[in-house]
């Protein structure tokens, strides 16, 4: 069995989810924010789910941010998923304001247009492939590489890859997708 895919504990997010997606692709996991543990991992996801002042909080407290720093300027692989996506920017409006991690240039806006909170299935272009998504804050980036009704729904900057929807609630079509990323190139 391949060495387990470290998923980032900062106190909330989808890590059942994420856990039992992985288990589905036969793939071992792990929960942990100890920055040995995400230093050495094959891969690490940062999940999606909860308040970016708070997971922020808990990143910088446990070394966890650090460590995902210097993983990314060392070209090592993170996927961040939903609220994982957007605390990899520079900042969010979320909470009154947040810093971000800083691994991907732009920043994070609440959604203006469209329904508030933006719930349930798009299809994202130019793939044409149909996911699940759950969220009221969008990324302002360069780095967006697709789109889902006008609004970044993956990134790729370095070695790190987001994406605004939730493959794990994304049936087929988000098993194949996290299939793709924990495939070395």
């Amino acid at each position: 069995m391949s060495d387990p895919v470290i998923i980032v504990d900062y106190g909330a997010g989808n890590t059942r989810s994420v856990r039992a997606s992985l288990a589905r692709l036969g793939r071992a996991s792990a929960v942990s924010a100890a920055p040995e543990v995400i230093a050495q991992a094959s891969y690490v996801i940062l999940p999606g789910v909860g308040s970016a002042a708070s997971a922020m909080a808990h990143l910088r407290a446990t070394g966890a941010a650090e460590a995902l720093r210097e993983r990314v300027g060392a070209g090592r692989p993170v996927l961040g998923i939903c609220l994982g996506l957007q605390l990899a920017l520079e900042d969010s409006e979320e909470d009154g304001g947040v810093e971000g991690l800083a691994l991907v240039p732009g920043h994070v806006e609440r959604l203006r247009e469209g329904r508030v909170p933006r719930l349930g299935w798009a299809t994202v272009e130019p793939s044409g492939e149909t996911f699940y998504f759950a969220h009221s804050y969008g990324a302002r980036t360069p780095a967006a590489v697709a789109l889902a009704d006008g609004v970044a729904a993956i990134v790729e900057h370095g070695s790190f890859r987001g994406v605004q929807f939730h493959p794990e609630k994304s049936g087929p079509a988000g098993q194949r997708y996290l299939d793709t990323c924990l495939t070395p190139a």
